[in-house]
């Protein structure tokens, strides 16, 4: 019998032979086979616009360190306190935008009429374009606020033009406030919002105040964990950096508040976008008026609860921004204003444009894939993962940091939310594209709506989700062919021991086959897990107490 000794060094040098070294001499170091390969014509032909797709791509990516960098670089810029107040408060109108809002419109009517603001220089218009029960319940509760004291009148339209941006206009025309303050049917305002916004317009440049959205079902769900993520770093990280460097940023349709002569001077509201916040923002900073992010005011407002909202709502987004980018840079590029806002509106306008090219890089992914095996894994290492790692780390980064500066003590439980909400973002590709190609080719399409059900609490459902939902057509299954495309470049990425990039391609499977599925079964996971209404639920077109 051999000596303990004995039997280890063989067991090492059988581990040594089929181990790592053993691996990285035979995958890295062999040379038997180098130049074999020569890249044709038709090999060209799909690796050119790989690199070039992965190219823009990772320059969107860079820009989002850009904005993290802004963020901290001038710190020092960040809005606080107002450096004046009005000697006397200035009359202030509140404007209520709704349409087919039947579940939330008294709770956004509640809070506003509970603003701490003087009632003789306060003046709310509710702004109903709506079709269906919300006209009569809207009416109701309009007239009990009403007869209670409170300074608030309904105006109702019945053609809808311009819808959102036609319906503040029309509202502007008959309003008599110097400042105009708006909210969609979903937020919740706080008593203290007018008074936490109004004296920084005592500064006479300052056309625009926009304030830090927060969520009040963001524990509803998985689905709205993420979602809430995904605002938090747009209001922290875009928005923060903007303003701090003093580069053009937007309003946001919503938990604002606008100077009446900004507007005025901009032009007015314009229904040519789906953007017609981001529009009349970039006008009137092009005009010379200064905004103002007051990133510490919060307005809670609800996330969406269903892929399928969710979605109209990234689309409309979407959409909207492509046709403010047609619109807007080319009188913003013959302008006078600095090079860096006009290289910055260039990313913020057109960054969805990265939609389409995703679309790209996922019909070329195998085949470059298979080409860039022949080539040598090796060079897939140092050319191709720089990319993909600008592409897609820097959106987690991204997030992560803007967790962080909100909630400093638990920011790092959103680590396991990450891959949920890279994937979700991929997910969202094949709906955005369709709404970026539609901007691009000058499809003009209605303001679609984002249901809102008043649901904040986990398990809680309303009768508003069947009345409102909508379905997706055949966009559903594109995305789970996709995603059914992707897995079969995990197979082969796992067969070719091309092992690194398994993990972005299962990110890639997720997405799609996660977006799908919720959007071909959402609302059939209440009867299979025989959940039943909540003491909540709305069980006629009325809310308790009207």
């Amino acid at each position: 019998m051999r000596p303990l000794s004995t039997e280890i060094l063989a067991a090492f040098s059988v581990s040594q032979a089929h181990g790592a070294q053993h691996w990285i001499r035979t995958h890295v170091l062999d040379t038997t086979f180098k130049g074999l390969y020569q890249a044709n014509a038709f090999d060209l032909c799909l690796l050119i616009p790989y690199f070039i797709v992965l190219i823009i791509l990772a320059a969107y990516g860079v820009h989002r360190y850009q904005l993290v960098w802004m963020y901290y670089r001038n710190r020092k810029n960040k809005t606080t306190d107002p450096p004046q107040h009005f000697a006397e408060l200035p009359r202030v109108t509140v404007q209520l935008p709704i349409f087919n809002e039947q579940y939330v419109i008294d709770r956004l009517v509640e809070a506003v009429c509970k603003l701490d603001y003087p009632k003789d220089k306060l003046d709310i218009q509710v702004l109903d374009d709506s079709t269906d029960e919300t006209v009569e319940v809207a009416r109701e509760v309009v007239e009990r606020y009403a007869a209670l004291g409170n300074p608030i009148s309904y105006i109702h339209r019945t053609n809808r033009h311009g819808f959102k941006a036609g319906a503040l206009q029309e509202g502007m025309a008959v309003c008599k406030g110097e400042f105009i303050a708006i909210f969609d049917a979903d937020f919740v305002p706080p008593a203290d919002f007018l008074q936490k916004c109004i004296h920084h317009f005592a500064e006479p440049e300052i056309g625009m105040v926009q304030t830090r959205w927060t969520h009040l079902n963001r524990n509803y769900s998985f689905l709205t964990e993420v979602e809430a993520i995904l605002l938090d770093g747009h209001f922290v990280l875009e928005h923060g950096g903007r303003s701090r460097k003093g580069v053009f940023f937007n309003f946001n349709g919503t938990a604002g508040m606008w100077r009446k002569q900004a507007i005025e001077e901009a032009g007015g509201w314009q229904h040519d976008t789906l953007t017609e916040d981001t529009d009349l923002s970039y006008r009137a900073q092009v005009k010379g008026w200064r905004f103002k992010y007051l990133q510490d005011v919060e307005c809670p407002a609800e996330l969406p609860i269903e892929m399928t909202a969710f979605k109209t709502q990234q689309a409309r987004w979407a959409k909207g921004l492509i046709q403010c980018s047609k619109k807007v840079l080319p009188f913003l590029y013959r302008s006078d204003v600095p090079r860096r806002v006009k290289v910055e509106a260039w990313y913020h306008l057109t960054a969805n444009i990265s939609y389409p090219l995703m679309i790209v890089l996922s019909a070329l992914m195998l085949p470059a894939m298979v080409l860039r095996f022949y080539q040598g894994w090796f060079q897939m290492l140092y050319i191709d993962m720089p990319l993909f790692l600008a592409s897609t780390f820097s959106i987690s980064s991204f997030y992560l940091v803007s967790q962080k500066e909100l909630y400093p003590k638990t920011w790092l439980r959103t680590f396991m939310y990450l891959p949920a909400l890279m994937a979700l973002g991929i997910g969202l590709t094949v709906t955005n594209t369709k709404a970026v190609l539609e901007a691009i080719v000058g499809k003009q399409s209605a303001f679609a709506r984002t249901p809102k059900y008043r649901v904040t609490n986990k398990g809680e459902k309303s009768i508003a989700a069947k009345k409102y939902r909508k379905r997706l057509g055949i966009i559903p299954w594109i995305e789970l062919a996709i995603g059914t495309w992707f897995a079969a470049c995990v197979w082969y990425a796992v067969s070719r021991e091309n092992y690194i990039t398994v993990p972005f391609l299962c990110l890639f499977v997720f997405g799609y086959w996660y977006t799908g599925l919720m959007s071909l079964l959402q609302g059939r996971f209440d009867s299979l897990m025989g959940r039943t209404a909540s003491p909540e639920t709305h069980t006629k077109p009325f809310p308790v107490g009207v």
